[in-house]
């Protein structure tokens, strides 16, 4: 900000010195062409007035020249000026534009480990799903035998619920089975 600030206060000098050599340089030539319109509209002859505008000619074009090197000064030393500010403002504007690059890079290094992270942790609960149903089924099938071995071991005729549904489930299945074949 203080370099954007300095860059500005030139410009702005730089400006108000052009606009006051360029006001200077109207109200001379005004002057000038107003004392020669004088001399013209009071001169009795026509060789009068040709002598009063050709006289006038001569520090009209030295006031001109004056006003050129005049601007070519002003902007000279604008250029310069803004070089001095950019080589004060260079090592700090460096260090800031280096401290801001390196938060950058620290924050996107920290955004892309993140990313990483939860992609593998994504994969291993893409691939767990079908471990745990595995493992789930497999957990399952040691339930259903100890069951069924806890259920041959009750009294010999004594059914459980899940057993009966089931002889009920084949039972009616061979039943739908000889309906379709009569």
């Amino acid at each position: 900000m203080a370099f954007f600030n300095d860059m500005s206060r030139s410009v702005f000098r730089t400006a108000q010195q052009f606009s006051d050599l360029n006001l200077q340089m109207a109200q001379t030539m005004l002057e000038d062409v107003t004392h020669t319109g004088c001399d013209c509209l009071t001169a009795h002859r026509a060789t009068d007035m040709m002598s009063a505008a050709a006289s006038r000619a001569q520090p009209a074009t030295d006031k001109l020249r004056a006003y050129q090197q005049h601007l070519s000064r002003i902007a000279a030393d604008t250029q310069l000026e803004m070089s001095k500010v950019a080589g004060e403002h260079v090592e700090s504007t460096t260090r800031t534009a280096k401290a801001l690059a390196d938060e950058v890079a620290r924050t996107a290094q920290e955004e892309a480990q993140r990313a990483l992270h939860n992609q593998q942790l994504a994969m291993e609960r893409s691939i767990d799903p079908f471990r745990q149903n595995g493992s789930q089924r497999m957990q399952d099938g040691q339930d259903h035998q100890s069951y069924g071995s806890s259920a041959g071991s009750q009294a010999p005729g004594q059914a459980t619920a899940a057993q009966t549904a089931a002889q009920a489930a084949a039972q009616s299945g061979k039943q739908s089975g000889a309906r379709k074949e009569a």
